[in-house]
């Protein structure tokens, strides 16, 4: 049986932020051909038709009453949720000296703030449906850094510490937390932070072309790849005896001694 017969007759729902980017779309492609009704939330606009049975929601996360309003809006979609995929995210890249203060909360208030209240504003349906699963979007950068990016590997950081805390927390409700890392992902937010000048290359190809070598299997990631980890962590008849684990899927960019 596969995954979405499964789910055929007693459809489940997931709720997804930034589900207007690279990794978001992919996402909510997969949970709904999967058989899931999807809640996407992006403060940008989904630009193609989203998934006939599923909610979208455009707002931004980072703002504490937005976050509030979009869970009342998940609420009067459907009373129970099953999984919550925080995959919204903020990239400031530049030199930590020049950062400012405004910038430092941006980041802060979208990329690990936004977890904390969704995970209490969620726990609420979780309960109904009598358990899920909650899957942090971090990264590479949480484990592995390079300069004028320390906003973003800040946050990146403090989501997988959240992750364990709220994995123990929300155990003996039958809600399961982990987080994925991804690495170099073909995405629009890869590619506009390529400019911070950590890959040499005079043009966006060629920077691509060098990140790729960096990797132990020479390429750079998909969106659908990262999608179906998400997915694996978030389905219990995949995962059910994970939690509080971080999972790299990196192409082997983090296996590799950087002296080599």
């Amino acid at each position: 049986m596969n995954a979405s017969s499964h789910f055929t007759h007693h459809p489940k729902t997931v709720l997804i932020t930034g589900a207007a980017g690279g990794i978001g779309r992919a996402t909510v492609s997969l949970f709904a051909d999967c058989g899931w009704r999807v809640i996407g939330v992006d403060r940008a606009p989904f630009q193609s038709p989203f998934p006939e049975n599923g909610l979208f929601i455009q707002s931004d996360i980072s703002d504490p009453a937005a976050l509030e309003a979009i869970f009342l809006q998940a609420r009067g979609f459907s009373d129970r949720l099953h999984a919550l995929i925080n995959n919204a995210a903020l990239q400031i890249a530049k030199p930590l000296l020049d950062t400012t203060v405004e910038e430092w909360d941006a980041v802060m208030a979208s990329n690990l703030r936004s977890v904390f209240l969704s995970a209490k504003l969620a726990y609420p349906l979780f309960k109904a449906a009598g358990g899920g699963a909650i899957v942090n979007v971090s990264s590479v950068h949480a484990v592995q850094t390079s300069a004028n990016i320390a906003a973003y590997a800040a946050s990146k950081g403090g989501l997988l510490a959240l992750t364990r805390a709220m994995a123990i927390e929300f155990a003996p409700d039958n809600i399961r937390v982990n987080a994925i890392l991804p690495g170099a992902v073909d995405t629009p937010m890869l590619r506009a932070g390529l400019g911070r000048g950590h890959v040499a290359g005079d043009d966006i190809f060629k920077r691509l072309e060098n990140l790729a070598r960096k990797t132990v299997n020479g390429r750079i990631g998909k969106p659908e790849e990262i999608a179906h980890a998400i997915y694996f962590l978030a389905d219990e008849t995949q995962s059910s005896f994970m939690t509080g684990q971080a999972m790299i899927v990196d192409g082997g960019a983090t296996a590799r001694l950087s002296t080599e």
